[in-house]
């Protein structure tokens, strides 16, 4: 027992010597500090967590675990270019250009159409083969088409909506392989050249035509040029010229007289020359008359008197 109770003794006072030890109680609170603010970091890094998965935006396509199933986006399709709308352009030549009003006179005449006993401003251009053959057309430019149609006039038309109301047109077509509503991709097969009414002289040819807000405008301007290229266009301003150019030419047309004014003033002249002549000439035969008539009666009193 006196064994037990030196043991117990001995233990009491070494907790005492430890416990009296300067260093001892500023370690304590320092521990006990520490592992207050760990359990509260800790805590407040478990509630965050938890609102951070009730917030995740689970149709993102960059949330973890996400599963890449939708159809990516093209996004090269506005850094495409405008290209000749036929399979093989080295064997392509284009046999009537656009109507420009900035053109020399020679140019424009060379870009009309002929049909029904009038001349009309070629809207496009019209691309056929070296061999006069028929050909494959495709698409120019990506894009969606809206409208399919049959028209003899004009030998089928096909349009292709881009963006902001830019369209490519294919006129003069047969043997068409899309329909409305479907998305095609630059330089795929759309149809193959064929003929038209409007421009028999053509022959076999596929007519293209670029439009920004239905104002036709110089394919070959743009070829190898991006669609922003059109879309920076100012059409309204390129209305204004045309407009003030053909009012220009027209003033310039009625000023300048014309064959028929100038054979109507010739025919005036002339009338006006016979006039003179023919009162120069009655004058004359009158004063001849007269000049006889005196004289018949001279000769009448000499008689008399003798």
């Amino acid at each position: 027992m006196r064994e037990e109770e030196k043991k117990r003794s001995s233990q009491d006072s070494s907790i005492k010597r430890f416990f009296k030890k300067r260093w001892v109680f500023p370690a304590i609170y320092i521990a006990s500090a520490a592992i207050i603010l760990t359990a509260v970091l800790w805590y407040q890094n478990g509630i965050n967590s938890a609102n951070d998965s009730d917030t995740i935006d689970q149709s993102a396509t960059d949330a973890p675990g996400k599963q890449f199933n939708e159809p990516a986006i093209e996004v090269n399709k506005s850094m495409e270019n405008f290209v000749m709308p036929v399979k093989d352009a080295d064997s392509a030549v284009i046999k009537r250009n656009f109507y420009d009003v900035n053109a020399k006179s020679e140019e424009q005449e060379a870009a009309l159409v002929f049909y029904n006993n009038r001349y009309h401003e070629n809207t496009g251009i019209d691309i056929g083969a070296k061999d006069d053959e028929s050909f494959d057309v495709v698409a120019s430019l990506s894009g969606t088409v809206t409208n399919v149609s049959e028209d003899v006039l004009l030998g089928n038309v096909i349009e292709i909506e881009h963006e902001e109301g830019i369209v490519t047109q294919y006129q003069s077509i047969k043997d068409i392989a899309v329909q409305v509503g479907e998305q095609v991709k630059q330089g795929q097969v759309i149809a193959k050249a064929g003929q038209s009414l409007f421009d028999e002289e053509a022959g076999v040819h596929v007519h293209f035509e670029i439009r920004k807000d239905d104002v036709p405008l110089n394919p070959q301007e743009f070829f190898q040029k991006p669609l922003s290229a059109v879309q920076e266009l100012d059409t309204n301003k390129a209305q204004s010229a045309e407009k003030e150019d053909a009012a220009a030419e027209e003033e310039a047309s009625d000023e300048t007289p014309s064959a028929d004014d100038n054979a109507t003033e010739d025919k005036k002249m002339d009338s006006e020359g016979t006039d003179q002549t023919d009162g120069k000439a009655k004058e004359d035969s009158t004063e001849s008359k007269d000049q006889t008539n005196d004289k018949a009666k001279e000769g009448s009193t000499e008689s008399s008197a003798s």
